[in-house]
């Protein structure tokens, strides 16, 4: 990975905790990191390829190994499941506002550039978390499985935008119970 691409992200999310999405600038970064603007350009194309990459950061954590692989392999799909998405909230926690402001700002009516690709990215990312889970079914039960992952998703991530619990308690509950009632096999 590109380490100036990474010191951008970094110092565009610590902004973002100063300052909110919304007030970040891109060459407000650039000023920071005593860097043309020009080089954020060449590795980000907007700031929304900004909060894309920090998307893509969380998903890198949510397929990063389990602690114990030999435990999870043969512990039952649904707690697979909860701890593959649970680091992806885990991971995200340090920056749950900014997480809430950049989807926001992805719905924003004026932005339908930017809806079609969230749904997209969405489905990637229960791919992903179905792969990592080693969820196997084919077919119908497969849609069934990722509808459900789905709607477990977007539940436990409403929830995690508005938790202000020790470790985001309230969040892992609310993965934890809608995950379990998805049929997986």
């Amino acid at each position: 990975m590109d380490a100036l691409r990474d010191a951008i992200l970094d110092e565009a999310l610590a902004q973002a905790e100063r300052e909110g999405w919304e007030n970040v600038r891109l060459r407000s970064v650039a000023g920071a990191l005593g860097i043309p603007l020009a080089e954020v350009f060449a590795r980000f194309r907007d700031a929304d390829s900004v909060a894309d990459a920090l998307f893509a950061r969380l998903l890198r954590a949510m397929l990063a190994p389990p602690d114990d692989p030999a435990a999870f392999a043969v512990a039952p799909p649904h707690e697979r499941v909860i701890e593959v998405l649970w680091r992806w909230f885990r991971a995200a926690l340090p920056h749950r506002r900014t997480v809430a402001a950049m989807l926001a700002v992805k719905a924003w009516p004026s932005h339908p550039h930017t809806w079609v690709p969230m749904v997209f990215n969405l489905s990637r990312l229960i791919h992903w978390a179905r792969d990592a889970a080693r969820l196997d079914r084919g077919g119908i039960a497969r849609m069934v499985e990722e509808v459900g992952l789905t709607a477990a998703f977007l539940a436990t991530l409403a929830r995690f935008v508005t938790d202000t619990s020790e470790g985001a308690a309230r969040t892992r509950r609310v993965l934890e119970a809608a995950v379990r009632r998805v049929p997986l096999g």
